[in-house]
């Protein structure tokens, strides 16, 4: 063939080719083509949505696991807050508020351990975290405990060690391990997250960019018209749920956002809350480190007393050829010695181990009957007028350290105005809420306030006038115990104190004393002056068999001359076991004197074992300091006599205990209203 033929033969093929074949051909192709790809594509889309959605659940994870971790420090610290709280102020409430919390905090850390248990890094964590919880429960129950007993001394002791405890700064750097753990895992997945959310919207994007381009092709090709739509209107549907997803998503975050700042908040204020309690427990912790060591030192200062009254009044008794002027310097010691025992007195009051003898009385009654007194007292240029309700509540108190408070009061307001002015006390009921005054119990109060129109005094004396041996009064004119001894007497009693001042118009002081149910009753208190005359009761025996029971030799020695002194016949013994066996060989024993704080068994336990083996021996207590035993149900029906003491003193408490029938006194349980 030619190539004029072949020529000629490859014209006619191209003529014989339809015109728009090869396009038709490539549009079939790229039809074919189109749906391969678009399928591949809305693949890989799903598939890139179902990562993203996986790592935003793995963000949100850390997020949970920071936000329990924070919840569960929270926790933990509101109960240890609750804990110190109800350690000092004894409120059963609030040991259930403690109990809460910390059960609260175990469910968080239940919470945790699900949360962190497929995370290698955070289980070991975790578990050391669950040890120390469970160690720190145990540290912090045996206060709980104790406080719920009413031991409120060995409790708050306890509960100081616990807050020494080591647990405390483990458990906090565990929590802040797993939150920075968390938190560096939380920076990982969030990159994740950004990475799959931006493949995410390229794929989406794309994915919209070949539906345009098939409903181009469909407009070229008809007879794809049909279904370029139908993929379009899908697209836009993808769109619209896409964007349905990123609005959820963002308003997620924002409410997150907004739930991490208001625990912040949260715990911003616990924090403070938790600061100021910590702060008010080491004052606390502080007053009452000064308090034991008052009661130490008025102890054997007691005891000392004692010894020197005793042998001065022995001396003062035998004394053959007595003078003038060794009956004087008999009397300079005896009235020193006086002094000394006063002090003391303060002391152990401010210390609060002062044995109180309460009852039930009617304080508008008392003060009526303290006029006189008052006005022997603060002289006459003091116009003294009360404001006493007539139908005023009952509390249940010791009769005489109120007495002895209300006299402390008026002393100072004389003070105050110079010796001269307008003294008002009054007395009225009143029904207090929480927290309305200081740490006073919610209830019914009687107040009884004092008011001069004195100096006044600024918030700075406010603040420290209730601190041991601070005073304002120049120097040798006041011990700096008054107001202590009366804030220790109220606090004893259950009740609060307040102060109110202007400076140069006056101050009141008012005292808030729980109401009292039962009904009032006479004082049957020993009394506390040293130097009043005795008296002899009537029907005492004479030449009386009396067991002394005193562990301190020198005190003994004194009690034992003492009562010889007075024609009976004592037998001395150092404590409780002794005692028992000489009440068993010596039936003619006729009254018990013991001390109260004794080594091996105290006075308050002998008495109890006495009873059992020989009922309605008479007892008579001697106590210069009793420290956790100062409660007056162990002293109910027995007579009380503080050291120091005189052989006249001594008289009247032996002929008192001899002559009142046993049980005779009585201390009913008081009930609050």
């Amino acid at each position: 063939m030619s190539a004029s033929e072949r020529e000629s033969g490859d014209d006619a093929v191209i003529e014989g080719t339809p015109p728009g074949a090869w396009q038709r051909r490539l549009a079939s192709i790229a039809a074919l083509i189109a749906p391969v790809l678009l399928i591949a594509l809305v693949i890989l889309v799903a598939t890139s949505n179902k990562e993203r959605d996986r790592a935003l659940l793995r963000e949100r994870h850390s997020y949970d696991v920071m936000l329990v971790t924070r919840q569960l420090d929270a926790s933990i610290a509101r109960s240890e807050a609750m804990l110190g709280r109800f350690v000092i102020s004894g409120d059963r409430q609030l040991g259930m508020i403690y109990y809460e919390e910390w059960r609260k905090a175990g469910q968080q850390l239940r919470l945790l351990t699900r949360l962190t248990h497929e995370n290698p890094a955070q289980r070991p964590l975790v578990e050391a975290l669950r040890r120390l919880y469970l160690q720190r429960g145990q540290e912090l129950a045996e206060p709980a405990t104790r406080t719920a007993y009413k031991q409120g001394w060995t409790a708050l002791s306890m509960y100081y060690r616990a807050g020494k405890a080591t647990s405390i700064v483990r458990i906090d750097t565990l929590l802040t391990q797993i939150a920075v753990s968390e938190r560096s895992l939380l920076g990982v997945r969030a990159d994740r997250a950004a990475v799959t959310v931006n493949r995410s919207n390229y794929l989406t994007a794309l994915l919209s960019g070949i539906g345009l381009l098939l409903v181009l092709c469909a407009t070229a090709l008809g007879w794809t018209t049909v279904q370029a739509l139908a993929q379009r209107a899908r697209a836009r549907l993808d769109a619209r749920a896409e964007a349905d997803r990123a609005a959820s998503l963002e308003a997620a975050v924002a409410t997150r956002t907004r739930e991490l700042r208001e625990a912040n908040m949260l715990l911003q204020a616990e924090a403070e809350t938790r600061e100021a309690a910590e702060a008010q427990l080491r004052q606390v912790q502080k007053m009452e480190a000064v308090g034991q060591l008052t009661g130490g030192i008025a102890h054997d200062f007691n005891n000392m007393l004692a010894v020197v009254i005793g042998g001065l009044d022995l001396a003062r008794r035998r004394l053959e050829q007595e003078t003038e002027e060794v009956g004087r310097h008999i009397d300079n010691a005896m009235e020193g010695a006086n002094r000394a025992a006063a002090l003391t007195r303060r002391l152990l009051t401010f210390a609060r181990a002062e044995p109180l003898l309460p009852e039930g009385i009617a304080p508008s009654t008392l003060i009526a009957g303290m006029s006189d007194l008052l006005d022997r007292t603060l002289g006459e240029r003091i116009r003294v007028e009360t404001a006493l309700t007539a139908e005023g509540w009952n509390v249940w108190c010791d009769p005489h350290q109120l007495e002895n408070a209300l006299l402390n009061l008026a002393v100072n307001a004389r003070d105050a105005m110079e010796g001269e002015g307008r003294l008002v006390i009054a007395t009225d009921n009143v029904t207090l809420r929480a927290g309305q005054i200081g740490e006073a119990r919610v209830g019914d109060h009687v107040r009884i306030s004092v008011t001069d129109e004195g100096s006044g005094m600024t918030r700075a004396v406010i603040d420290r006038v209730f601190e041991p041996f601070f005073t304002t009064k120049p120097t040798g004119k006041g011990t700096g115990l008054g107001l202590s001894q009366i804030f220790g007497f109220v606090r004893q009693s259950g009740g609060e104190v307040a102060i109110e001042s202007v400076v140069g118009e006056g101050t009141t002081v008012s005292l808030y004393l729980p109401r009292f149910a039962g009904a009032s009753a006479g004082s049957t208190v020993m009394p506390a002056d040293l130097a009043s005359p005795p008296r002899q009761a009537d029907g005492c025996v004479a030449g009386a068999t009396i067991l002394v029971v005193e562990d301190d030799a020198r005190v003994r020695h004194a009690t034992v001359e003492a009562l010889s002194e007075l024609g009976h016949m004592p037998i001395a013994c150092t404590g409780g076991t002794q005692a028992i066996e000489i009440l068993a060989a010596r039936p003619e024993v006729a009254l018990l004197i013991t001390d109260v704080v004794m080594p091996g068994m105290t006075g308050p336990e002998l008495v109890a074992a006495v009873t059992e083996l020989h009922p309605g021996l008479p007892v008579l207590y001697v106590t210069g300091y009793v420290g956790e035993a100062a409660d007056a149900a162990e002293f109910a029906g027995q007579e009380v006599l503080r050291k120091p003491f005189t052989i006249a003193g001594l008289e009247r408490a032996v002929a008192a205990a001899l002559t009142t029938p046993a049980g005779a006194r009585s201390y009913p349980a008081a009930t609050m209203g």
